[in-house]
């Protein structure tokens, strides 16, 4: 089976979690005797060398539309389902508090409109235009042979958002099992939190400094800042104390060593789908600290220390309990069994399979 992984034209340009789900679903895929070959949406594809489309991010429906129609093949899509809404409305600055007013889709459209007219984005689909973002999403999954959201929760929001008839396969994300294995011979420091993401508003790292700074933690922010997010960043490097430190966006391999050292990872996003920081980072034995909201509770459970993204005493309070706590065993073999990059492969073949027999 030969599939075409059609993905937005800046996946490596501006790596997120995203790009870790693409690039490893497709190397696991390979592994199983599946060829799934990694196209950007702004590439010419030959589509006849495939069986079968396999897109990412229903927020990206322009893409989706313009490669689905032409290619005339099946095609699934991994949904990636991220509500932007209440920061999008709450917590933008500048001109983006006009959002406050506007609906999600209504947002959404927008900004992938700035995208394209500011050169920072590749817009596919003249369609997309007129059909807007909420009609487009629709018209996707009713076409589609089946979605693969990451999360019950989240296909629950898709189907309460976009009432459709889609089928759908839960396939959970993932870590590379061995990539990120903890070694229990290096003493974890417990006063060291990290947080591996992207600078940017949603996942809300001004509020994780607000509630660290000048405590006798040491946070250490491991991520690039998004593009259009130059002025969040510099607010971040403002705002911090010099408890608090800054590192570029690093690789998987390099990630490995700080999640040895630190106690503590948290993610306090203003929304979060999975996480994959916090995936990794607790089978390299950190506590783990996530928002309460999103889906991620589906894959934490009771065995994550939850914060209100809003309320830096709660992300501070949250911190305090995982960096007294003792390692969550059960977590760790939670994850190694059911979340990891081959089990999502293997989940995925499972679901091409339904579809090309």
């Amino acid at each position: 089976m030969k599939v075409a992984f059609i993905t937005r034209s800046t996946l490596y340009s501006v790596p997120g979690g995203d790009t870790i789900q693409v690039t490893e679903t497709a190397r696991n895929l390979g592994e199983i005797g599946v060829s799934a070959e990694v196209k950007l949406s702004d590439e010419a594809i030959d589509y006849e060398g495939y069986d079968l489309l396999h897109f990412f991010n229903l927020t990206r429906p322009a893409d989706i539309l313009f490669h689905s129609k032409k290619a005339n093949k099946p095609f699934v899509v991994s949904t990636i389902l991220c509500n932007y809404s209440e920061y999008d409305k709450y917590h933008r600055k500048g001109i983006g508090t006009l959002f406050g007013f506007l609906p999600a889709d209504r947002i959404e459209y927008l900004k992938t409109i700035a995208r394209w007219l500011k050169g920072r984005d590749h817009l596919s689909s003249m369609e997309y235009l007129w059909r807007g973002q909420r009609n487009s999403i629709v018209n996707i999954l009713n076409n589609s042979a089946m979605i693969l959201p990451n999360s019950i929760s989240e296909y629950k929001r898709i189907t309460q958002t976009y009432p459709c008839n889609a089928r759908y396969t839960i396939i959970p994300n993932g870590v590379d099992a061995q990539l990120f294995r903890r070694d229990e011979n290096i003493k974890k420091d417990n006063n060291l939190v990290l947080c591996v993401a992207r600078i940017e508003g949603i996942k809300n790292q001004l509020n994780l400094i607000r509630a660290l700074n000048n405590t006798p933690f040491k946070l250490l922010l491991i991520g690039s800042h998004a593009p259009n997010q130059k002025s969040y960043y510099d607010e971040c490097r403002i705002t911090a104390a010099p408890n608090v430190s800054f590192i570029d966006h690093v690789s998987q391999k390099e990630l490995v060593h700080y999640y040895q050292r630190a106690k503590v990872h948290i993610l306090p996003s203003w929304f979060e789908t999975t996480g994959l920081s916090s995936l990794e980072a607790a089978v390299m034995g950190c506590s783990v600290v996530i928002t309460d909201k999103g889906d991620a509770k589906e894959y934490f459970g009771s065995n994550a220390f939850y914060c209100d993204p809003g309320d830096p005493q709660s992300i501070l309070a949250a911190v305090e309990k995982a960096s007294n706590s003792r390692y969550n065993e059960t977590l760790h073999e939670s994850i190694l069994r059911k979340y990891t990059w081959k089990q999502a492969a293997i989940q995925t073949y499972k679901a091409y399979q339904t579809i090309t027999t």
